[in-house]
């Protein structure tokens, strides 16, 4: 299963936890629920407590299997105590899942479409925009235009969205899955490799986190399609607030 507690539990925003290390500005905790970041996707946000007083979280980074939470830079100097209180910033953690769900129906359009075109990459922003890059250099972009209102229809439908693992055997099993030419999952501590699905639409693999349903996600619009070199066509999209 996941290395991450995030995945495990995804509805646990706070949690009491030790420091079992520190840096003048970061600290490693004996478990979190902070997801790391990775693929495209942004890390957490969010703030610890103790005794009274409290700190903000902007970003974690991971050093093996050590996630290492980082100060916002106005707290720098701050030392917390040996126990604390970690809370997860839950609209942060939620635009994140709506774009990271809405890039994978977007994924699976574009896939379906136009003959099983690959990422090859993907940003999340913190201002509620991303970009995803195909390979796909004969397309024209006015056909990728068109896939706005699909995509909103998708997002209204609420298709649940699952998490399943697949281990070496079912994966060769299933092409289709892996669908990035540059990065793939975290590795699974029992080796298997985790797939967001979304039920009657798409299976693929990612790391990330994600929408239960895709109806708790707002509507998205495609901003602008831009080509990236010979072969790479951008699609920016964004949440309408």
């Amino acid at each position: 299963m996941s290395p991450y507690l995030c995945h495990i539990e995804p509805e646990r925003f706070e949690f009491e936890a030790d420091v079992i290390a520190r840096r003048p500005n970061a600290v490693l905790l004996d478990k979190s629920y902070f997801y790391p970041g990775g693929g495209g996707q942004l890390a957490d946000r969010g703030t610890l407590h103790w005794n009274g007083s409290q700190l903000r979280i902007d970003r974690i980074e991971m050093e093996g299997r050590n996630a290492w939470h980082y100060f916002d830079e106005a707290d720098i100097g701050k030392v917390p105590g040996d126990k604390v209180i970690a809370s997860v910033d839950q609209d942060f953690r939620s635009m994140m899942c709506q774009l990271h769900t809405g890039l994978h129906i977007l994924n699976a359009l574009v896939y379906q479409r136009f003959e099983g075109s690959l990422v090859t990459g993907v940003q999340m922003a913190a201002d509620g925009t991303a970009r995803i890059d195909f390979d796909l250099p004969t397309v024209d972009n006015n056909e990728l235009r068109k896939l706005e209102p699909e995509l909103n229809s998708l997002i209204s439908e609420g298709l649940q969205v699952n998490a399943v693992y697949l281990d070496s055997a079912a994966l060769a099993r299933e092409p289709g899955v892996l669908r990035s030419r540059s990065v793939a999952p975290p590795a699974q501590d029992d080796g298997t490799t985790r797939i967001i699905e979304i039920v009657g639409l798409d299976r693929q693999a990612c790391g990330g986190t994600h929408l239960s349903k895709t109806s708790q996600s707002a509507p998205l619009r495609i901003m602008k399609i831009e080509n990236k070199g010979q072969h790479n066509r951008r699609i920016r999209i964004g949440l309408v607030k």
